[in-house]
C-alpha cells in the first residue's frame, strides 16, 4: 500500500530532525571548548596587573587553555584506553576518573615547568629580548596545540613533551637561526622514539608471559589466582608507590631513597595482605577459565589507571602552561629565584582545561588505544599499566629518555605480538603433537581436527592491525619536525604583527 502524503511529510520531518539532533552533538564539544577559553581570557584579565606586556600574558593563557583542551583529548588516553578496551571502566567511569585523578595531580603535584626544557635545547650563549623570548614561547604553545588537534582528530596518539620540543626548537631557529640549538640533545630525545616503545612492549610482554605461567597456563587456574593475584598486586602496589614518590609527587615531597623503599616495601607488604581474602572471596564465585580469572585482576587495573592519570597530571600539566608560567615570569617578574614557579590562576587553566578536552574530545582516542591496535582483557590491560610504571623508573635510573605516550602504546603492541607468538606456536604444536612440549590453554579442549582448523584461521588473522603500528610510529616520528615547522611559520607571523 503507498505511503500517504503525510507519511512522507512525517518521515521528512523525522529526518530534519535527526539531523539536526546530530549537528547540535557535533557543535557541542566545539561550543563548550570556546566557552572555556574566553572563560580563560576573562579571568586572566581579572588577574593579570597593569604593566607592559600584560596584553601578551592574556593571548598567551588563551593559548595555553587551548593547548591544556589538548593535552586532555590527546594524551590521557594513553592511561584509561588499556582499562576501557578490557572492558574493566565503562567510557563514562573512565572520563570522570580520568578528569577527577588527572586534575587533581595538576593541582596537588603539578608545578614544574619548560624552562630546564627550553635550557636544554637552546644553547648557553643564546640571549632573547623579552618580546624574542615571549614570541618564542607563544609560537610553541601554539604549534604543539594545533600538532596535537591535529593528531586528535586522525587517531594518532602522541607525545605532547615532543610537541612542545619541536616547537621550542622551531620558534628558536625562526628567531635567532640553526645555531642555537642544542643538536645533541635533540638526539637524546629521538633516542626515545625507539627506547621507549620497545622498553614498554617488553616489559608488558614479560609480565603476560609471567601470568600465563603462574596462573593462566595451569589446570587449576582458580587456586593458582588465589596464591598469585595478591603478589601481583602487591608488586603492583609497591611500583605505584616508587612512581608516584619519585616522578608524581616529586614536586611537592621529595623523600631520601632510603626512605621511598621502605615506604614501597612496606606498602606493598600491605596490599598483599589485604588483597588476598578479597581475591580468595572473589574466586569463589569464578569458573575455572581464563575469562573469569582475568576479572580478578579488574579492581587493580583500574587503580592502576588512577594512579597513572594522577602522575601525568602532575607531569605533563607543564606541556600545557610551562611556557605561559615562562611568560609571565618574564613580563611580571617576582620572587622566585632561578627556578620558575606556576602561580595557581595558571595551573588551574592547564588542570581543568586537560580534565575538560578528556571529557570533550577525549573519546575517540581511548577507543583507539583501548580497542583498535589489538583486543584486550583485564590481564593484558594490567600488564600495560605495570609495565607503563616500570619503564619510566627502570629508565629513570639508567638515565634514559621515555615518552609515557611511547610507553603505554609499545606495551599494547608488545602483549598483541606476544599473542601472535602464541597463536603460531599454537598451530605448529597441534600439528605435530607428540613432538609438542606446550599446547597453549585455548586448544586444550578441543579435537586435533577443530584445534588445527581453529589455529589456521586464526593465523590468517593477525592479532596486531598492522595499519595502526604503522600509523602511530609515523606520528612519533613526524612530530617534532611538524611542530618545528609549524612553530617557525607561526613565529614569523606573530614578529610580523607585533613590529
Amino acid at each position: 500500500m503507498p505511503k500517504s502524503a503525510l507519511d512522507k511529510d512525517l518521515q521528512r520531518v523525522s529526518g530534519l530532525e535527526t539531523a539536526t539532533n546530530d549537528l547540535s552533538r557535533s557543535l557541542a564539544a566545539p561550543g563548550l571548548a570556546l566557552v572555556f577559553l574566553v572563560l580563560a581570557m576573562l579571568w586572566a584579565s581579572h588577574i593579570v596587573t597593569d604593566g607592559p606586556g600584560s596584553y601578551l600574558v592574556i593571548i598567551a593563557a588563551v593559548i595555553a587553555g587551548y593547548m591544556a583542551l589538548n593535552v586532555g583529548a590527546n594524551d590521557v588516553a594513553n592511561n584509561m584506553g588499556p582499562a576501557v578496551g578490557a572492558n574493566a571502566l565503562t567510557m563514562l567511569g573512565a572520563l570522570v576518573i580520568a578528569a577527577i585523578f588527572e586534575a587533581a595531580g595538576a593541582l596537588l603535584a603539578g608545578g614544574d615547568v619548560v624552562n630546564t626544557l627550553a635550557r636544554d635545547l637552546v644553547t648557553a650563549e643564546t640571549h632573547m629580548d623579552d618580546m624574542t623570548f615571549v614570541l618564542v614561547m607563544m609560537s610553541a604553545l601554539l604549534a604543539s596545540a594545533l600538532w596535537l588537534n591535529i593528531a586528535t582528530y586522525v587517531g594518532a596518539p602522541v607525545s605532547t613533551t615532543h610537541a612542545v620540543v619541536g616547537g621550542i626548537v622551531g620558534a628558536a631557529i625562526a628567531a635567532a637561526g640553526f645555531h642555537v640549538v642544542a643538536w645533541a640533545n635533540i638526539a637524546t630525545i629521538a633516542s626515545s622514539w625507539v627506547i621507549s616503545p620497545v622498553l614498554g612492549g617488553m616489559f608488558a610482554a614479560l609480565f603476560l608471559i609471567l601470568i600465563q605461567l603462574s596462573i593462566t597456563g595451569r589446570v587449576d587456574k582458580v587456586a593458582a589466582a588465589r596464591r598469585w593475584v595478591p603478589i601481583f598486586i602487591a608488586v603492583t602496589a609497591a611500583t605505584f608507590t616508587l612512581y608516584l614518590a619519585t616522578k608524581g609527587l616529586s614536586r611537592i615531597w621529595k623523600p631520601a631513597p632510603w626512605l621511598t623503599w621502605t615506604l614501597a616495601i612496606s606498602i606493598g607488604v600491605l596490599a598483599w595482605i589485604l588483597s588476598m581474602p578479597l581475591i580468595r572471596k572473589q574466586s569463589l564465585t569464578i569458573e575455572n577459565r581464563t575469562k573469569h580469572v582475568a576479572s580478578l585482576f579488574r579492581i587493580p587495573l583500574i587503580v592502576a589507571a588512577a594512579l597513572m592519570s594522577f602522575a601525568h597530571g602532575a607531569n605533563d600539566v607543564s606541556n600545557a602552561v610551562g611556557p605561559l608560567a615562562a611568560i609571565v615570569d618574564r613580563l611580571q617578574p617576582s620572587e622566585h629565584g632561578l627556578e620558575v614557579g606556576i602561580p595557581f590562576w595558571v595551573m588551574f587553566i592547564g588542570a581543568s582545561g586537560i580534565a575538560l578536552g578528556l571529557a570533550l574530545f577525549g573519546p575517540r582516542l581511548i577507543r583507539t588505544v583501548g580497542a583498535q591496535i589489538t583486543k584486550l582483557n583485564e590481564i593484558r590491560a594490567f600488564c600495560v599499566a605495570l609495565s607503563a610504571a616500570v619503564t619510566v623508573l627502570a629508565a629513570s635510573a639508567f638515565g634514559l629518555p621515555v615518552s609515557s605516550t611511547h610507553i603505554a602504546i609499545g606495551g599494547i603492541f608488545g602483549v598483541g605480538f606476544l599473542r601472535e607468538y602464541w597463536q603460531r606456536r599454537a598451530m605448529d604444536t597441534v600439528a605435530v603433537p607428540r613432538h609438542a612440549r606446550h599446547v597453549h590453554p585455548d586448544m586444550l579442549n578441543a579435537t586435533p581436527e577443530l584445534a588445527l582448523t581453529r589455529a589456521r584461521k586464526q593465523d590468517r588473522r593477525r592479532l596486531v592491525r598492522r595499519q595502526h603500528v604503522l600509523g602511530i610510529a609515523a606520528a612519533w616520528v613526524v612530530t617534532v619536525p611538524a611542530t618545528a615547522t609549524l612553530s617557525a611559520v607561526v613565529y614569523a607571523i606573530m614578529n610580523l604583527f607585533m613590529h
